[in-house]
């Protein structure tokens, strides 16, 4: 396929910044984020965001994590950033959000990132909010291996529940991103796609094109849907690694047992 836009390697002086999304308001979680962010939880002993901050913390070219808020959780992220160990800059910014009608939506919340910390440089895309047990180095060093071309990635699932409410692409022999499209009702393909994504520096800067066009602001899969039309996007396949979105109450009651099963099925495999 030959796209419209062509991808520059440059696999010396990388320089990367990550993006977390944090400005959700998990309101399927009740009474436990009615006070605290999701990302904020703990999970054995430590918040979800503490966890992700040590994935990052061995990519050695990210120089910044840029934490995104809504306006209601703002200072929760401000108080955690000062206790936060890290040898990265840590950045927190506030949306200006309130609730879920006025919400940025997650790539209105990438662009404003972009915006406000004038951001030209490779990016890592990243929810603040789930669990996972594979190594985002691993992703950033496929990502570098591979010309730098932007990279998402995910799992192949038969469980339509799941695919429904991701993206879900199609991918060719090299897995390259053939077409991607965000939480279909009737799913083409079986490879689901969390909502982890690197996009180098040059699509970083086709995002305005996008949003100009009235795509949608929501739903970070939805950019990668776009942009596979219009550049290369490569997908990793994270099995048999693990992540879990906490979506409901039940599952953060029991994510403990969920993730000692986890690691007891890996160990017998």
């Amino acid at each position: 396929m030959a796209h419209k836009y062509a991808t520059i390697s440059t696999l010396k002086g990388i320089i990367m910044k990550a993006i977390v999304l944090c400005a959700g308001y998990a309101t399927r979680l009740g009474k436990l984020t009615e006070n605290t962010p999701k990302p904020l939880l703990k999970v054995q002993n430590k918040t979800l965001l503490d966890l992700l901050m040590e994935n990052l913390e061995k990519i050695d070219d990210i120089n910044e994590i840029v934490i995104v808020s809504n306006a209601k959780f703002y200072n929760n992220f401000l108080d955690w950033s000062k206790k936060a160990k890290s040898s990265k800059k840590i950045t927190v910014l506030n949306d200006g959000s309130t609730n879920n009608e006025n919400r940025l939506g997650a790539i209105g919340d990438i662009k404003f990132a972009i915006t406000k910390r004038n951001i030209d440089d490779d990016i890592m895309v990243l929810a603040g909010d789930n669990w996972f047990d594979f190594k985002l180095k691993t992703f950033y060093d496929k990502y570098k291996s591979n010309g730098n071309s932007n990279m998402i990635l995910g799992a192949k699932t038969n469980d339509m529940s799941i695919l429904r409410s991701h993206g879900v692409a199609i991918l060719d022999d090299d897995h390259r991103v053939v077409s991607m499209e965000e939480k279909p009702q009737n799913p083409k393909g079986n490879f689901a796609v969390g909502p982890f994504y690197i996009y180098n520096k040059n699509s970083v800067k086709l995002i305005d094109e996008y949003l100009k066009s009235g795509n949608s602001k929501d739903a970070p899969g939805n950019l990668p849907s776009w942009l596979c039309e219009q550049t290369d996007v490569f997908a990793w396949d994270i099995s048999p690694a693990h992540r879990i979105d906490i979506g409901t109450v039940e599952v953060y009651e029991n994510i403990d047992n969920i993730i000692r099963s986890l690691k007891f099925f890996d160990r017998t495999r």
